[in-house]
């Protein structure tokens, strides 16, 4: 008996997605490790991670930067990480009057600062919004970095470090940027765990406002 096509499909897709994975394995986890301690480097000395996508790598960028300002898998302190497409008012004013290319672009303008990390998602590496973000953050001082698909492609070329994933369709390689994203996490941890001074926060409480009363200071 011949199995469906759908079957043959799901058989395809599979086979499909173990070779990006051994590639992923095989190329990039150094790549990823070396990312991972530079943010457990940064994001607790007060920098912060810029990160955004479009469509499916939007959902992915929003990933990770939820595991940063949550956590992952042990408990630790919130650090700073911001998905630009998720400031939805920001996102469509900018849209409206600027044009989709600037999205992001501008938003990188506005907040970022030199010592920040901006990291733009792109399974094509052609997104001429994530470009322009690109050319942005280096000139404002961030150090940027592209996971995309398979390279080379304009974005990896406008990044300062890029990761190519190299998968045989754009569902293949959204599914490994999870896995990518999952091993950034637990790379970033490691190093924390490793650096235990690095996870100390000062939480600075602010004196008490003297409210004059009938025009004197108490």
């Amino acid at each position: 008996m011949t199995e469906s096509p759908a079957l043959d499909a799901a058989h395809l897709h599979c086979r499909s997605l173990e070779h990006a994975l051994r590639r992923l394995r095989r190329d990039s986890l150094g790549r990823i490790a070396e990312w991972g301690g530079r943010l457990a480097a940064a994001l607790p000395a007060g920098s912060r991670l810029l990160a955004a996508g479009n469509g499916g790598s939007a959902a992915q960028a929003q990933h990770l930067t939820a595991e940063l300002v949550g956590r992952y898998r042990r408990e630790r302190p919130a650090y700073s990480a911001i998905s630009l497409h998720a400031e939805t008012s920001s996102l469509t004013a900018i849209g409206n009057d600027y044009g989709f290319d600037h999205v992001f672009a501008r938003q990188v303008s506005a907040h970022g600062r030199p010592g920040d990390i901006l990291l733009l998602l792109s399974t094509s590496g052609r997104s001429a919004n994530l470009i322009t973000a690109a050319v942005a953050g280096r000139a404002a001082g961030l150090r940027v970095w592209a996971l995309t698909g398979p390279g080379p492609n304009p974005l990896g070329e406008a990044a300062d470090e890029r990761l190519y994933v190299d998968g045989e369709t754009t569902a293949t390689v959204q599914e490994a940027h999870l896995v990518a994203v999952h091993l950034l996490c637990e790379a970033f941890d490691a190093a924390l765990a490793e650096h235990p001074s690095r996870t100390t926060t000062t939480i600075r409480t602010p004196e008490p406002a003297v409210v004059p009363v009938n025009g004197r200071t108490p």
